[in-house]
């Protein structure tokens, strides 16, 4: 079963059809979904549905557009919301320097206080980073020395060099639809790179949706076009793709 390890069902873009939607992809062979938050609001939707759905469970955290805001009351909340049965994960959280705001010291503050939340919890991470490689990279080193769970480098965008550190520390690679672009060459060659058993399946819905569907709204049923890709780079069956992957993230993800 294709088990989507970073959706945001939680999102407006489901607000008028999100029951539909959940349905349809549990009767295409989507046996289970990480609904993961970006922001406090957004974090507590996401737990609400995996607590509403039974193939649904929630990772929490707050992306780093949004932790200005943040207090070290959130950080306590975070820690209780955490021991809720279908939490698995601390995520999204990062860096992301594509924009100016929120300034890259706030940025990695809050990386660190999400980090050691996950460290406190015994639960992994998911790690969001934007054109932040080497300081992502060593604030993960930093944290992994200190007891982290490991974890999935979220819609990983970077090189074969930085994929070497990740997958050396027993981290994931989260694939999703990029690597169907065109223009994907860079990770093309990561996932042709990296052990099968380091991957998981990823939609970031409902972004990112890959060939033939970019442009439009994502969902867990386009995790066969991923697949695909990745079966295609590696010489295998897409079904292999699948299962692995699937153990993969069971593997990560349920260890409570």
């Amino acid at each position: 079963m294709i088990f989507d390890t970073h959706a945001h069902y939680d999102d407006e873009a489901y607000e008028e059809d999100r029951e539909d939607i959940l349905k349809l992809i549990r009767q295409d062979g989507v046996g289970l979904v990480t609904d993961v938050g970006a922001t406090i609001a957004s974090t507590k939707k996401a737990v609400a549905l995996s607590e509403q759905y039974d193939f649904i469970y929630a990772a929490i955290g707050v992306h780093p557009e949004g932790v200005e805001e943040l207090t070290a009351q959130d950080m306590d909340w975070l820690c209780e919301l955490a021991k809720r049965e279908k939490v698995v994960a601390i995520g999204e959280i990062g860096l992301d320097y594509y924009y100016e705001d929120p300034k890259r010291d706030i940025q990695k503050i809050w990386f660190r206080k999400q980090l050691e939340v996950a460290r406190k919890t015994g639960l992994p991470v998911v790690i969001h980073s934007r054109d932040a490689a080497r300081d992502t990279l060593e604030l993960v080193k930093e944290c992994m020395k200190e007891g982290m769970h490991g974890g999935i480098i979220h819609c990983f965008s970077y090189g074969k060099e930085i994929a070497r550190e990740y997958l050396n520390m027993g981290l994931y690679l989260g694939i999703g639809g990029v690597v169907t672009f065109k223009s994907a060459k860079k990770l093309k060659e990561v996932v042709e790179y990296a052990p099968l058993e380091q991957l998981v399946l990823e939609t970031d819905s409902p972004y990112l949706s890959p060939e033939p569907n970019r442009g439009k709204r994502n969902s867990s049923l386009n995790l066969p076009y991923v697949a695909a890709m990745i079966a295609e780079l590696k010489g295998i069956s897409g079904e292999e793709v699948i299962a692995v992957a699937e153990e993969n993230a069971k593997r990560l993800l349920f260890r409570k």
